[in-house]
Formats: structure tokens, C-alpha cells, sequence
């Protein structure tokens, strides 16, 4: 073989992996690190006594609900209670109103990627899901509240650290 046939040979090579790699990411086979949020509109949600725990044994929630239009009647999520907008904490109001409006945030991780590891939300694929600080009087740090967006629109509230969550309803 010829140099000029090897240097097209690991050309040919080096061109399938990088196509690999792209087909790979564009397939959500990796987890993506897009600092940019979703377009966020609240939705409405049927009313629910209790916070969500899925992913803890005994849990029966399946996280396969897909997300519905606003409106609709039936729950983002069978195991997801809903919380009004106007009764979260207003450190919880001021972080959906920036989302609403694109920005800025006050923390340089606000908008990223929110896996959903623990399958509390309802599955979707990666990069669906973006987080946001809410901020914690008296915490030194980021403390344990957020609100995660939907790419549908779905609002969802923790005030423990994705442990629980709670579907933000906007219409109350």
C-alpha cells in the first residue's frame, strides 16, 4: 500500500468516527451539556394531595406519561401532585419569571441539562429536561430548591432537591 492509499485509508477512518460520534449525540445517546433553556409556558394540571416519591422502592409511578397539552385535564404525570404558581415561595416566582423571559440568571448553571436520573419526572430524552435555581434565604450556596422545565412546557417544583416534585400549575 502506497502512503498516499494510507493517508486515505485513516482519513476514511477518522471520518467514520466522527460521524459515529455525531450520529451518536444526535440519536441522545450522550448526555448533552446545552446551557440554552426551553421555551417555557405554564400548563394546567389537575389538582393532587400528594408530592410524587417515584424511584423509592414500593413505588408503583411509571415515568412514561407524555407531557399534554395546555388545558388538559388529566395530570402531566400520574404520581405528581400539582402546587398553585401563586403558593410556591416568591424566590420560586422570580426564578419562573426569568425563565419566562429568557434571563439573565443568577447562577451560571441555571438552564442546564436536567438528566432526571432518578426517573422522577416523567421519561424523556435527554436534554428535554432544565433546571433552575431557586433561591434559599440564608443558604451559603445554591441550597436544595429548583424549578426543571419541560421543552413541552411542563413546570415542575422541588424544594428538596429532587426528591420530590410538584407539577406548577399557572392558572391558580
Amino acid at each position: 500500500m502506497t502512503s498516499r492509499n494510507r493517508l486515505i485509508a485513516v482519513v476514511a477512518v477518522v471520518l467514520c468516527a466522527i460521524a459515529a460520534v455525531v450520529a451518536f449525540g444526535l440519536l441522545g445517546g450522550t448526555k448533552s451539556s446545552s446551557t440554552k433553556p426551553s421555551s417555557t409556558k405554564s400548563t394546567s394540571h389537575a389538582a393532587g394531595p400528594a408530592t410524587m416519591s417515584a424511584g423509592k422502592p414500593g413505588s408503583t409511578v411509571k415515568p412514561s406519561a407524555p407531557a399534554r397539552p395546555s388545558g388538559a385535564g388529566a395530570p402531566a404525570h400520574p404520581g405528581i401532585a400539582d402546587v398553585c404558581r401563586s403558593k410556591l415561595p416568591s424566590q420560586a416566582r422570580d426564578t419562573l419569571a426569568l425563565v419566562d423571559k429568557g434571563g439573565p440568571y443568577p447562577y451560571r448553571t441555571d438552564g442546564i441539562v436536567f438528566e432526571n436520573r432518578e426517573n422522577r419526572l416523567p421519561k424523556q430524552s435527554t436534554g428535554y429536561y432544565h433546571e433552575f435555581t431557586v433561591v434559599t434565604p440564608g443558604s451559603g450556596d445554591r441550597g436544595t430548591r429548583r424549578v426543571v422545565t419541560g421543552t413541552a412546557g411542563e413546570e415542575y417544583w422541588t424544594g428538596d432537591h429532587y426528591s420530590t416534585f410538584q407539577a406548577i400549575d399557572g392558572h391558580c
